[in-house]
């Protein structure tokens, strides 16, 4: 039982991490595009804004990435979660669990991901289309 828990241990470790890289990611994200959209205002430079989507998109595609990664080993912590204890192998394989919800493809398209970026893309051409109109 004690190896189990163990094994239990790395995957929630590994998971972790994972989860801490995509909040890190979105952190950057919100930082980068905050501070494009600055320099975009301050010159009057609208060729900021580009740099500002081709970020999104990068930070959304890694954020993906990892999302992709975290979905894989939380299925493998099921899984071992569900074994018995005398056929743990401490195998961090997760090869078996890259399909269906757990690609990467899908974690692009993830409810959560695309409310986030999809804020963050929307919010400079909102504030360019009120800014012309202001001014």
């Amino acid at each position: 039982m004690e190896a189990k828990l163990k094994h239990l241990e790395f995957i929630q470790s590994l998971i972790t991490r994972f989860n801490s890289n995509c909040f890190l990611v979105k952190g950057w994200a919100v930082t980068l595009v905050a501070a494009l959209f600055a320099l975009a205002a301050k010159d009057a430079n609208e060729r900021y804004l580009l740099i500002t989507y081709v970020a999104t998109v990068i930070f959304w595609l890694l954020d993906a990435y990892y999302l992709a990664y975290e979905r894989q080993y939380r299925q493998l912590y099921h899984e071992v979660s569900q074994k018995d204890p005398s056929t743990i192998d401490f195998s961090l394989d997760i090869s078996p669990y890259r399909h269906g919800r757990n690609t990467w493809w899908r974690a692009i398209q993830a409810q959560t991901l695309f409310i986030f970026y999809g804020s963050l893309a929307a919010l400079p051409l909102l504030l360019l289309i009120i800014f012309k109109r202001l001014f």
